[in-house]
């Protein structure tokens, strides 16, 4: 069966279509974003079964590409790419994990999160920057002029840019605000030898320069306002359908910054909910800073578009952004799973990832904010005790160690460090270390 996606307008306003190795990030005609579609009526034709069995075998399989997280669901990806094509580094298979601590500590009997920073670069964005490069190579492959690829990044899309775009041989060129990711996140795309520069502002004002770039030709724009991004990134709801024993959940919590996650999520079960392989969508809970909140401002006061905001700090460096490109995907997402927006203060940041952590659950600060936010929902009794909950974990907590250390010696200004951890300096003398055991 012959498979071929294509990128469409996502507000419909034209029957034109591109191919993926189109160098378009946006509609023409109306200046919308622009979506892959897949060939519906065709992946219809095979029963769910055949899917099924397809995607299983391809877990067992030891070919490269076949234990990739993404690739292993190649036709509701992008069919049409040469395996030679594909730039791989074992994304995706990220597990499911709970523990009685966190059920109790939500009030919840099914709740898990998600550990999507268990990719090679400690963040979801691998899963998306996978096929980005992959598309890429393709179209070099093909003899497209693509000379680099360029993002603007609050941290974990260079890390995950730079990585990719070193094993596929392309040179990256990468814009991230000063002073405002943590060192791992910085040395990640310096080290992986891309062209990285720090600019005196913030994300949006990286995003905004690297868009002229993009325009201009000179690099090709790996942001996720390219819609080759969500592709990747909706095979998370894929690997959530398996491991859910073929079912989607009540619901899913995401930490929201650019909005292209809570989109693409949707968008994977969408397509299985198409298939038939799914009878419902899970509703989406979409959690923001306090700090840097336009999609929170638009859903309380019922907006049908984003206005954007001048993001202040927050603890949550990668969401902190205020001109979301998925805006328009997101609204749509929302309205499609009947979902909700909740925001979280630094307090609230700060008491969910020590909380968490002491279930023996190491969280970073995004996925404190999702946490924080499920939480809140828990207590309002939007989500019941009885509903299934997937929260998402996007990146390894180890990229935020200056936010941990921070917190537990009560650095972090206007914070009340309520649940500090110790460390306790003593001399290598049993009696002194039996004592101090005996009396903690």
């Amino acid at each position: 069966m012959k498979l071929l996606a294509v990128l469409k307008c996502l507000s419909n306003c034209t029957s034109d279509s591109w191919d993926i190795a189109d160098r378009v990030y946006e509609c023409p005609h109306c200046g919308s974003l622009l979506d892959i579609v897949h060939p519906l009526e065709q992946l219809k034709s095979q029963p769910r079964l055949f899917w099924k069995n397809n995607f299983k075998a391809r877990r067992l399989s030891f070919e490269q590409n076949d234990q990739s997280g993404v690739w292993r669901y190649r036709e509701f990806v992008i069919p049409q790419l040469r395996s030679s094509d594909i730039v791989t580094l074992g994304e995706g298979n990220s597990p499911c994990v709970t523990t009685a601590g966190l059920k109790d500590y939500f009030k919840i009997d099914d709740i898990v999160i998600k550990l999507c920073g268990n990719n090679y670069t400690g963040s979801f964005k691998d899963l998306g920057m996978t096929v980005l490069v992959s598309v890429v190579r393709h179209a070099i492959n093909a003899g497209k002029n693509i000379q680099a690829v360029g993002c603007a990044s609050t941290g974990d899309t260079s890390a995950a840019l730079a990585a990719y775009s070193a094993a596929a041989q392309v040179p990256s060129v990468i814009l991230l605000p000063k002073n405002k990711i943590s060192k791992a996140q910085l040395i990640q795309p310096i080290a992986s030898g891309a062209n990285v520069i720090a600019l005196d502002t913030d994300f949006d004002g990286c995003m905004e320069i690297i868009q002229r770039l993009a325009d201009s030709g000179i690099i090709y724009l790996a942001n996720s306002k390219n819609a080759l991004r969500i592709e990747g990134q909706k095979t998370i709801a894929f690997e959530l359908f398996e491991q859910l024993d073929d079912k989607a959940p009540d619901w899913i919590v995401i930490p929201s910054g650019n909005l292209g996650n809570s989109y693409a999520i949707y968008k994977g079960f969408k397509l299985l909910f198409e298939l038939g392989m799914i009878k419902k969508l899970p509703r989406l809970l979409l959690a923001q800073a306090e700090q840097a909140n336009p999609l929170y401002l638009a859903y309380k006061n019922k907006l049908n578009t984003i206005e954007p905001v001048k993001a202040k700090s927050t603890l949550a460096t990668a969401i902190q952004i205020g001109n979301p490109v998925s805006a328009k995907r997101a609204l749509l997402a929302l309205k499609e799973t009947n979902g909700i927006v909740e925001q979280v203060s630094e307090q609230g940041l700060c008491d969910a990832a020590a909380s968490i952590d002491k279930l023996g659950l190491y969280v970073c600060p995004h996925t404190a904010i999702a946490l924080s936010a499920a939480k809140a929902a828990r207590e309002k009794d939007i989500i019941r005790q009885s509903d299934s909950v997937v929260v998402i974990s996007t990146a390894n907590a180890l990229k935020f160690t200056e936010f941990k250390v921070n917190y537990h010696t009560e650095k972090i200004k206007d914070i009340n460090h309520s649940y500090t951890g110790s460390l306790t300096e003593l001399p290598a003398d049993y009696d002194k270390i039996l004592k101090h055991i005996e009396k903690k």
